[in-house]
């Protein structure tokens, strides 16, 4: 009895050896209480099952079993890390009860498995509660058949891999490389990648496809996705670059592109650097294009070198233009200063100075009408006015050049009242500057013909000759500031290069435009005006000429004059001219002097420069009108400063008149005659 005992303690040792080894789980099943199971205890386990289950244990891949009609869970040591905290209650429970949680999304699977038909699925998506709370999971697995003695499906078995590590990575490096496509495809500089010998173009951003047109080119070698930069030299440093491994760095290199299908060739010009991709064995695969578009930037150092030359040259004339009238200036001084002259000669060389004098008063009141005028500073005295009669003063004022050079000058006026609103002074200066500019640049004895034209909107005053003309590349620029044809020695007219951009922005400021026409040098120009007509025409346009007549200056009689001026030649010049007309003149260099004076003298009018040593002559005008001796008397500011602040502070500082050295003579006198009206 005790032998058979043994006997069948040996049979169900032997019953079991399936479950011998497994780890942990293999210890569990051995110790489990299968009482309760629907599996009852292993030793009724059917063969397939224990054969599934010992191939289970001994495996180090994660496995489970579900087995029977309520799908009891059995599954081996590494697929504890999948069932976490269900682990280790989910042993031999219901597959159902198990994974509630996701029986949806793996039923089908089961149902299919269990009609025995093996199933595969790559990197489901299952939401898990395996740890106290929901979470994303990723599973590799195949749901396969199991059949028991009699063939029939008895369950079913599965191999897994818990893949979620693995996807949360590669989303991560999938949202990280969109990132970085994102970054490139929007990056404000151009970019590409080409690939292989043959420069293929992988990727490019929107930058680089702008830069180039929009055209399809990935996918294309550079020399045909690009054809028209064949020969420009850009293909060849790709060459290098992919030869060598050596980068190539680019500043500002010009290439010609067709941006638009069929469309002319545009030069851009591109900062850029050919960096060369090498693959894992350092062996170049390809190039990275990176750069940016820097067209704009280029014209524009363009432009400010342009600038900067014609500042260069605008100096180099000023100083010629200057030193001109100046070398006949001090020529006649040195003859007057030597005394041996006669009459005749003394008139000759006063005439000189004067006239000299004249020019270059000119040269300064251009130069500083472009600066109000490019600033905003110059206000128009308009009246509606007929341009026939400003043609007829702008004539007058050019008539001595005109004759002096032989010209035949042709008037074709309107034949009617050509009515515009606009500022009678400034007009004839845009008109005389034109006519003066055909007279200077025409050879003596040439043609200009001047006419008048009234349309339905507008007037329009053109001037034509056939002088020297204009060359094509010179034609787009010359109503800029500081612009002249070039110049030789043996043809240099004079001139600042400023008249034409003065015109042009004194013909803006009356709503009119100005046009050059040349056909070439020797071919003569032609220069328009076109103004708006007025709204209604003036009810007497010989008022226009009124001006001229009302230029009167009456006698001036005998004055009380003052002049104060630190620069003696200039006081003494100046004191010399007002004694020849009969005035009686003192002269003082500084204010104190000044004051002194007039406290003694009481003079009627006191020149005063700004400019002094001591003290400004606002200051000094303020003392003057201290004085109650010299309460009544005029005051004039004598001064190279003309801006209209400086004439705002000298009237605040009491003076009665402001006049720009060097002060016209005529101006001089109608301060003069006020004087004598008002003394």
């Amino acid at each position: 009895m005790q032998e058979n005992r043994q006997q069948s303690d040996e049979n169900h040792a032997g019953a079991l050896m399936f479950l011998s080894g497994g780890g942990e789980v293999g210890a569990m099943m051995r110790a489990h209480d299968w009482s309760t199971s629907p599996l009852g205890h292993p030793r009724t386990w059917p063969q397939a099952l224990r054969t599934v289950v010992g191939l289970m244990l001994n495996s180090k891949f994660p496995m489970f079993v579900a087995w029977g009609k309520e799908l009891a869970f059995l599954y081996n040591d590494p697929y504890r890390e999948v069932l976490g905290d269900k682990h280790p209650a989910a042993l031999g429970g219901r597959f159902h009860d198990i994974w509630a949680e996701i029986w949806h999304d793996i039923s089908p699977l089961i149902e299919r498995a269990l009609r025995g038909e093996a199933t595969y699925a790559d990197r489901l998506y299952l939401v898990m509660n395996r740890h106290g709370y929901d979470e994303p999971t990723w599973f590799t697995f195949s749901y396969s058949p199991v059949r028991d003695e009699n063939g029939a499906i008895a369950g079913m078995y599965c191999a897994c891999v818990e893949v979620t590590e693995q996807v949360l990575a590669e989303k991560y490096r999938n949202e990280e490389n969109e990132r970085l496509r994102g970054l490139f495809s929007q990056a404000p500089g151009i970019m590409a990648v080409l690939r292989g010998p043959e420069h293929v173009f992988e990727l490019t951003n929107q930058s680089y496809m702008q830069l180039v047109g929009h055209r399809p080119i990935v996918g294309k070698r550079a020399r045909d996705a690009l054809p028209e930069i064949v020969g420009q030299g850009f293909l060849e440093l790709l060459d290098r670059v992919y030869a060598t491994g050596e980068p190539f760095v680019g500043h500002a290199l010009p290439v010609r592109l067709q941006r638009e299908p069929e469309g002319p060739l545009e030069e851009r010009y591109i900062d850029f650097v050919y960096q060369p991709i090498r693959d894992e064995n350092g062996a170049v695969s390809g190039i990275f294009v990176e750069g940016s578009d820097v067209t704009d930037r280029k014209l524009v150092e363009d432009e400010l070198r342009a600038a900067n030359r014609q500042k260069d040259q605008f100096l180099a004339m000023l100083a010629h233009e200057l030193r001109n009238p100046l070398a006949p200036i001090m020529t006649a001084a040195q003859l007057l200063k030597l005394g041996r002259l006669d009459a005749k000669s003394v008139a000759n060389a006063s005439e000189i100075i004067v006239r000299q004098a004249e020019h270059m008063t000119d040269l300064v009141n251009d130069l500083l009408d472009v600066s109000r005028v490019t600033r905003g500073l110059v206000t128009l005295e308009k009246d509606e006015l007929d341009l026939n009669v400003i043609v007829s003063a702008a004539v007058e004022q050019v008539r001595p050049l005109i004759d002096a050079r032989r010209h035949a000058l042709t008037l074709q006026l309107s034949g009617q009242p050509a009515h515009v609103t606009g500022d009678r002074t400034r007009l004839v200066q845009v008109i005389s500057n034109i006519l003066n500019n055909a007279t200077k640049y025409t050879a003596p004895g040439g043609r200009i013909v001047l006419a008048v034209t009234v349309g339905d909107e507008q007037v329009t005053v053109s001037v034509r000759d056939n002088g020297v003309g204009i060359a094509p590349e010179v034609l787009p620029y010359i109503f800029d500031l500081f612009t002249q044809a070039e110049r030789t020695p043996d043809r240099s007219q004079g001139g600042l290069g400023i008249g034409l951009a003065l015109v042009k922005s004194l013909v803006a400021l009356h709503g009119g435009t100005v046009h050059a026409s040349s056909e070439g040098l020797g071919q003569g120009s032609e220069f328009s005006i076109c103004l708006p007509c007025a709204a209604r025409a003036p009810a007497d346009a010989a008022n226009e000429g009124g001006a001229a007549a009302a230029g009167a200056v009456p006698d001036n009689g005998n004055l009380r004059v003052l002049v104060v001026d630190d620069n003696a030649d200039a006081a003494q010049m100046l004191a010399a001219l007002l004694e020849v007309q009969g005035h009686a003149v003192s002269v003082e260099y500084d204010a104190r002097g000044a004051l002194a004076r007039a406290k003694n003298e009481h003079p009627d009018v006191l020149l005063l420069d700004i400019g002094l040593p001591d003290m400004d002559g606002y200051e000094l005008a303020r003392r003057l009108r201290a004085q109650p001796e010299n309460a009544g008397a005029t005051l004039v500011a004598l001064t190279g400063y003309g801006q209209n602040q400086d004439r705002e502070e000298a009237q605040q500082a009491g003076f009665d008149h402001y006049l720009v050295k060097p002060a016209d003579l005529n101006e001089v006198n109608e301060v003069l005659a006020r004087a004598e009206a008002r003394r």
